[in-house]
């Protein structure tokens, strides 16, 4: 199954973000196998930077020193995805400012949801940042089950124990771009969380 060909957008409605950097997973996957989702916050501006671009992405390279850094002996993409686990992001398209807009994150979280709902065997969802973490918030209140993870700061509220449709929910940081190298008491924390989420799959 390739996801770019199960989830779309149609009208590219939001007006805040580049919709020539849009993406969707091209990947190649079994949707049985995926047993955790990680989910950052947008595209890259260029798109070659993307997960599943071919040769050295940046989203590659902080992505696989994350795993590292929790205990993972992986070198790309494909040893991540070996483990069970899909990467994506909770906004298809790149930003244009720092921020993303409130509208922009709830109408992508369509998508998102469409997309989480190819893969039947997910135990656990690491969300990687504030868009990701609004952007679950929005799928579940949609449904009327309230928030996921509660408001907050992310040092705050992650550590404890938080479920989406039965599934385990790690607040956590973004671990998909340049500021991983730069924040280092964040870059270890994201080491804990992906640990701790690694700990809870069964294989």
């Amino acid at each position: 199954m390739r996801v770019s060909q199960c989830v779309r957008c149609e009208d590219f409605p939001c007006a805040d973000v580049r919709h020539k950097c849009y993406v969707v997973p091209d990947v190649d996957l079994k949707p049985d196998a995926i047993s955790l989702v990680m989910i950052s916050e947008a595209a890259p501006a260029d798109r070659g930077d993307y997960y599943y671009a071919v040769g050295d992405p940046l989203f590659q390279q902080t992505t696989v020193q994350a795993f590292n850094d929790a205990g993972a002996d992986v070198s790309s993409i494909q040893d991540i995805l070996d483990l069970g686990v899909y990467l994506t992001t909770a906004v298809k398209c790149g930003k244009t400012g720092y921020g993303i807009k409130a509208g922009t994150v709830k109408e992508c979280s369509h998508l998102l949801e469409k997309e989480l709902d190819l893969f039947p065997n997910v135990q656990v969802l690491m969300l990687m940042g504030d868009v990701a973490i609004k952007a679950i918030n929005y799928i579940a209140r949609r449904a009327g089950e309230g928030r996921a993870t509660p408001a907050g700061s992310t040092y705050k509220i992650r550590g404890q124990e938080y479920f989406f449709r039965g599934k385990r929910a790690f607040p956590s940081y973004l671990q998909a771009g340049p500021s991983f190298f730069i924040e280092k008491s964040k870059r270890r924390m994201i080491a804990e969380d992906i640990a701790a989420a690694l700990s809870l799959v069964k294989r």
